[in-house]
């Protein structure tokens, strides 16, 4: 069996909260383990202020070392005190030790990266569009995404992020192309990974995606049947005011000069 190697950090304050850049101080130990059982380990402990290191302690050299003025001086008198060398035993058995058992699951812990192709608008205007390779939910972050036109890889108008936390020990990164679209050319996304047994490629589909197909349809729908309901209420409001005319034309209107008097019968001429 290969030799292995694992690191596991624990970052912790103390005294006061961190505020400001100006005043951030902070201390980080962590254990790192050789060996195909795991049977040799290293504890660290590093003390920081202002995002400078300012000493460190290491077990396989069994003392403290200084990096300032202060922190050389500090280091000498923790060096010569004996309750300082019983302290740093103890937190290396907690977090060296009594982790042991943990370590090989999540040495061997992988997962294979979700991948997605999509188009967006170029931000510098110098070509027509963009395509963007991201790759979620994998660990562990070390990743390799190429992109590959007809076959061949594409080293020109290429960027990348850099790998980025995704939480609860997920990984995510992101492939930029520009490029202007031709015909009978084909765009890959080529994605290298620990936890896939051979790349993984997504070709570019330039048709509309699923989901923005189904969205046009239904606005198409919903403009068909809008103005089926605008042509009925037209007819409908057409046919009620050539009723009412029709009606009126059939009414026949006759002086009041020439109605008879109560009483009297209308002579025939």
């Amino acid at each position: 069996m290969n030799t292995q190697n694992f690191i596991l950090c624990v970052a912790f304050s103390l005294f006061s909260p961190v505020f400001s850049d100006d005043n951030f101080y902070q201390v980080r130990g962590c254990c790192t383990v050789h060996g195909p059982h795991f049977e040799d380990t290293e504890y660290t402990l590093t003390f920081m202020f202002n995002l400078n290191y300012m000493m460190e302690y290491n077990s396989t050299r069994g003392n403290w070392r200084g990096f300032t003025n202060f922190s050389i001086d500090k280091s000498k008198w923790w060096n010569s005190d004996p309750y300082d060398a019983g302290q740093r035993a103890l937190e290396r058995k907690l977090l060296c030790t009594g982790t042991l058992n943990a370590i090989p699951v999540l040495d061997n812990l992988t997962s294979i990266p979700t991948i997605k192709v999509k188009s967006v608008k170029s931000p510098n205007g110098r070509h027509p569009s963009m395509l963007v390779c991201s790759a979620y939910d994998f660990y562990p972050k070390q990743i390799r995404m190429t992109w590959m036109r007809n076959g061949q890889e594409v080293t020109t108008d290429v960027s990348y992020t850099e790998v980025m936390p995704d939480g609860d020990w997920y990984y995510q990164a992101h492939a930029y192309l520009e490029y202007t679209p031709t015909s009978a050319e084909t765009i890959t996304c080529m994605v290298e990974h620990l936890g896939l047994s051979e790349p993984m490629s997504v070709v570019w589909d330039p048709s509309l995606p699923a989901a923005e197909q189904t969205q046009i349809v239904v606005g198409l729908c919903g403009l068909i049947i809008g103005f089926v309901i605008a042509i009925s209420g037209f007819i409908y409001y057409k046919k009620k005011s050539a009723a009412y005319i029709t009606v009126c034309q059939r009414q026949v209107f006759i002086a009041v000069e020439t109605l008879p008097e109560a009483g009297e019968t209308e002579q025939p001429e």
